[in-house]
């Protein structure tokens, strides 16, 4: 529900149109494409074509939290971010998302407010191996290629939360002050907003990056949302200076740094994906 009080703030002073509580839709867009304009050779020819169409459906978890849908939305929410300070320094288990719910819970937390979205990630990756054994086993076939791309694309907006900042700690949206006010509310909307108002291009952020070999994607994704949680003080430290609403130097780098790190990620895991697809074996 949290993100939606945000939202619903951000809007009423009219800062954009729609719906748009991660980075603006634009930015996942653009983020997803750079990633699919740096996939390597390996990758079916299909995949690595279809930057637009993977960009598109990097919106769609956004789109499922509308307000006129409550069963998804309510399903939802939860999957677009992490409050890290809430698992105390405990790591999640690295099976499925029951399991994590259950260490909240016997953290005296709830699930729904610290946030599952490593287990969103996780859950997108298995689901894109399994689509492209589908395309191994059948390449010619329209529908599978057309799942690929719908699964790597709502995956692909996952993991361009995890590069944004905000989405890993309880400071999503300002600090709290002794007196219970919050300092620098509205810090999530600007930053949210920066690559789309300040046309960060998927040629701009995917220049100069190489998909990585990645052995465990549920280490590889804990360890990174771990990371993005580091710039969270370089988050608030550039609010206070106007620099996200008034772009300078710094503050262009540091998000464009943040938007070719999601990019990284996606193109990484769909890697994984597609690698992971030659020895799954069939599912019945």
């Amino acid at each position: 529900m949290r993100r939606w009080v945000l939202l619903g703030a951000v809007a009423a002073a009219g800062l954009f149109a729609g719906l748009a509580p991660g980075w603006w839709v634009k930015g996942h867009e653009s983020i997803t494409e750079a990633a699919a304009a740096r996939l390597p050779d390996d990758v079916p020819g299909f995949f690595r074509a279809a930057g637009k169409s993977l960009a598109h459906f990097a919106g769609d978890p956004d789109r499922w939290k509308n307000r006129d849908t409550p069963f998804l939305r309510g399903a939802e929410e939860s999957n677009h971010y992490i409050d890290l300070e809430d698992l105390g320094g405990r790591p999640l288990p690295a099976t499925n998302r029951f399991a994590g719910m259950t260490l909240m819970r016997d953290l005296k937390k709830e699930p729904n407010r610290v946030g599952l979205l490593p287990y969103a990630i996780a859950e997108g990756y298995e689901r894109l191996a399994c689509a492209f054994a589908d395309h191994r086993r059948a390449p010619d076939s329209e529908p599978v290629r057309m799942k690929c791309l719908v699964y790597a694309g709502t995956m692909a907006h996952y993991t361009t939360d995890a590069a944004m900042p905000l989405h890993t700690t309880v400071d999503f949206d300002g600090r709290v002050r002794p007196d219970g006010t919050k300092k620098q509310r509205g810090i999530h909307a600007k930053l949210d907003a920066f690559p789309e108002k300040f046309k960060l291009t998927p040629e701009e952020i995917c220049r100069g990056l190489e998909p990585r070999p990645v052995d465990d994607v549920w280490k590889h994704v804990t360890a990174f949302i771990a990371e993005s949680h580091t710039h969270i003080d370089k988050s608030y430290e550039l609010d206070a200076a106007g620099a996200f609403e008034t772009p300078t130097d710094e503050s262009r780098k540091f998000v464009l740094d943040r938007c070719r790190a999601g990019a990284q990620l996606t193109l990484d895991v769909w890697w994984a994906a597609w690698k992971k697809s030659e020895k799954l074996p069939p599912p019945y």
